[in-house]
Formats: structure tokens, C-alpha cells, sequence
């Protein structure tokens, strides 16, 4: 069988950085964990249109920065800019924390060349009942345009509604995912179609991070 290694937690300490950034006791360890599932958890669930890439967590003594990277900061800012205000305020009740949340929001400049925002792209088309191929070279077509060294996306389920289940994958250009210089961007998202749960898995090489 292959041995698997995920993209982004083989690189942490080389060329990529936790999502967290915070140090506690062990036994607050646990507590920490969970508010920055359910944090997560409720931007990427109510903001789902917004186009969130990432969310980085900071703390600090008596303060929580959360980080939003999106490609539509507009939809989450509202009318008036009460947009952060209302995030806020929920944040602060599901959590139950005494620090202070501070949100900032992050826009993201080229979308097309975040993994996560692709795969919501093509996890789209396949919910619009759209053929699987023509999703994935659309979605290499958009990779290319902005300039990605490599892409690699496999979709794996009942494809086209077929009756049994298979995996399929494109891949164009350069995809080393054993060399640890090189900045493999990942994401993995589902589709859900009428026929089943499709997943899809994206690869993107943005290039070297460090030149020896």
C-alpha cells in the first residue's frame, strides 16, 4: 500500500507555519484545541460564500486575533461594516472566553491560485450536475492562468453517476511532492450530487520557497 503524507504537515518547520500560533498549560491544552475547532468551525460553515481560504489563530495574554484570508471580503464586512462586529460577538458567546477577539479580514488577491478556493470551485460545478472532466480541465485552465507551475486534482466517488465508484486524476506540469522546498499548496472538499459524495483532492506547486 502507498504510504500517504499530508502536503502541508510535512513541510511545517521548513516552509510552512501551524495555523494556531499559542502556548498553555497542559491542562487548559485541551480547552484552547476545541475553541479553535469550533472557531473554525463557524466561519468556514456561515461564511461558505465568502471564499475563505485560511483562518490563523493568534493568542495572546488576554487577546485572540483571528485572521480571515478571503476572496470576497465584501460579504463578510456587510453594509456598514457590521459584518466583523456580528462575528465577533458570536465568537465571544460560543466560546465562552474572557479574552478579547479581535477580526481581521484578509483579502486575497488571485483566488485562482488557492487549492481550497479551486476545489469549492469544481466541488460547484459537480453539484450543478456538470460532467467531472470538463469541471477538472476548467479548473486546470483557471490554475494556469495564474500562473501555477504544477496542479495535480484526483475526484474520487461515482463519477458521472456511474454505478460503480472509481478514482480518477489529471495532472499538468511539475507536482514534487517529495521535495521539501518546493510550496505545495493542498485541499481536499466534498461534493455532495444526487448520486453520492464525490471528493476531490487538489494539488498546486507555486514554486521553490528557498534557493540553495
Amino acid at each position: 500500500m502507498g504510504q500517504k503524507t499530508h502536503p502541508s504537515g510535512f513541510r511545517i518547520g521548513i516552509t510552512k507555519f501551524h495555523q494556531s500560533s499559542w502556548f498553555s498549560k497542559m491542562k487548559s491544552y485541551s480547552q484552547i484545541i476545541e475553541e479553535d475547532y469550533k472557531i473554525r468551525k463557524y466561519i468556514n460553515e456561515s461564511l461558505y460564500k465568502a471564499g475563505i481560504s485560511k483562518v490563523k489563530i493568534d493568542r495572546k495574554l488576554d487577546q485572540t486575533e483571528i485572521n480571515i484570508h478571503t476572496a470576497r471580503p465584501g460579504l463578510i464586512l456587510g453594509k456598514m461594516g457590521t459584518g466583523i462586529d456580528i462575528i465577533r460577538n458570536t465568537l465571544q458567546k460560543l466560546i465562552n472566553t474572557k479574552s478579547k477577539i479581535r477580526v481581521n479580514i484578509i483579502e486575497i488577491k488571485d483566488p485562482d491560485r488557492e487549492a481550497i478556493l479551486l476545489a469549492q470551485w469544481i466541488s460547484q460545478q459537480l453539484e450543478k450536475r456538470v460532467a467531472f472532466r470538463r469541471a477538472v480541465r476548467q479548473g486546470i485552465q483557471k490554475a494556469q492562468k495564474a500562473h501555477i507551475k504544477g496542479i495535480k486534482i484526483q475526484i474520487s466517488g461515482r463519477l458521472n453517476g456511474a454505478e460503480i465508484a472509481r478514482t480518477e486524476w489529471v495532472r499538468e506540469g511539475r507536482v514534487p511532492l517529495q521535495t521539501l522546498r518546493a510550496n505545495i499548496d493542498y485541499a481536499y472538499t466534498r461534493a455532495q450530487t444526487i448520486y453520492g459524495i464525490l471528493g476531490i483532492k487538489i494539488w498546486l506547486f507555486k514554486g521553490k520557497e528557498i534557493e540553495v
